[in-house]
């Protein structure tokens, strides 16, 4: 059993409850490292929030890697820069079969934990990766990918995005046809970066439950990127999951506010970021992070507390019931609340939990039962839908 420990205490209540559950994250940028042929997972680094020795110590048993590109790349570019990385993620698990272990199903990742292996699964941030061709998503099915999120900053051309604006009021009809295959090939719809419209049509259009794969409540901070009551309320009614995002800026109103009040402190930031990484990306993501954090520390930007995500997961629960919320925590893509530096400091969750009284098999829903459900649920769909067609 892996030992688990964090900068903060942590009971050894929770410690237990923690190894003897099955920790799932549903997404994680850490992909835009694996593209750098220096980097090596399997080794502890001191920079970025992900990589197995930390994975072990915070006891985290799945990883979704997003396979991300800026929605301003379409097109056959897109298509083969979203190739690029699922293969630098296949290749990742190849290197490294101790540790690591391909998952495609929720069966693949409880296979994974009896052989004390991590779970690598897949999911495409962004539609606009399969270029408008049916046939490129199922590709990225065969190759292993389990979600796809419809949009990311930009409206694509079937799905319009939250922090767009309007172009198709929702889905167009080859939005729906894109739901339905998804369906068909056993990948989640995945509604973060979505439009509400959007969200409503996926919702009305799929036969398997959807989920947000890192997405915070909008009740609590108004960003475009979280979930009102009602969208949470009525995703659970689908049966799906909000997985909480631990970015700083969709968890804390104040950080948001003061960061819009000061355009001047972001140029500030962006500035010390090249300096540190030129034109290196992947740098850029994990130094961002690093950057954003001292200046909280050193009082330039409001301190957001990692207890902020404890709150967003308690908020969902209390609107959807503990079957429906999960992790998401956009590590090595986001700025990490302080306290929450990385992968190692999860049992803090489960921690706190504990101590506001939820039950042991509620957090162990919370952690990733409920993941799971959602995984073998549109696995299901999956089976039914090619059962009818065969006919």
């Amino acid at each position: 059993m892996p030992t688990l420990s964090s900068a903060q205490p942590v009971s050894d209540q929770a410690k237990k409850l923690q190894s003897s559950s099955i920790v799932v994250d549903t997404h994680d940028d850490t992909t835009q490292r694996l593209l750098d042929s220096k980097f090596d997972l399997a080794i502890r680094h001191n920079d970025g929030n992900i990589d197995i020795p930390r994975m072990r110590e915070g006891g985290l048993d799945a990883i979704f890697f997003s396979i991300w590109i800026s929605s301003k790349i379409l097109g056959p570019e897109a298509v083969k820069k979203a190739l690029d990385q699922i293969d630098a993620v296949r290749e990742t698990v190849r290197k490294n079969p101790n540790d690591l272990m391909l998952a495609t199903s929720a069966a693949d990742i409880r296979e994974a934990k009896k052989q004390h292996k991590i779970a690598v699964l897949m999911g495409v941030e962004g539609g606009h990766m399969m270029g408008n061709d049916l046939s490129v998503l199922r590709t990225f099915a065969a190759l292993g990918v389990r979600y796809m999120t419809l949009t990311h900053m930009d409206n694509n051309e079937w799905a319009d995005s939250s922090t767009d604006k309007p172009a198709h009021n929702g889905l167009t009809d080859f939005g729906k046809d894109v739901i339905r295959e998804m369906n068909r090939l056993g990948i989640i719809v995945d509604i973060s970066h979505v439009s509400d419209k959007t969200f409503y049509d996926a919702l009305e259009t799929s036969k398997a439950p959807v989920f947000a794969s890192h997405s915070s409540c909008r009740s609590i901070c108004q960003a475009p990127r979280n979930m009102t009551d009602d969208m949470i309320r009525d995703l659970a009614k689908h049966g799906g999951v909000i997985q909480i995002n631990y970015h700083v800026g969709f968890l804390s109103q104040e950080f948001r506010d003061y960061e819009k009040a000061h355009p001047e402190t972001e140029k500030e930031i962006h500035d010390e970021v090249d300096k540190r990484c030129g034109t290196n990306e992947a740098c850029k993501l994990t130094t961002g992070d690093q950057v954003v954090r001292e200046f909280m520390q050193a009082g330039k930007l409001p301190k957001v507390d990692w207890t902020v995500i404890v709150d967003h997961i308690d908020h969902a629960v209390k609107i959807a019931g503990a079957d429906h919320v999960g992790l998401g925590s956009d590590f090595d893509g986001a700025v990490m609340p302080l306290g929450m530096q990385d992968v190692t400091h999860i049992p803090q969750i489960t921690d706190a939990l504990l101590k506001k009284g939820y039950s042991e098999s509620d957090i162990r829903k919370i952690l990733g039962e409920n993941t799971l459900r959602v995984l073998t649920q549109v696995e299901n769909v999956s089976h039914d839908l090619n059962a009818t067609t065969q006919k």
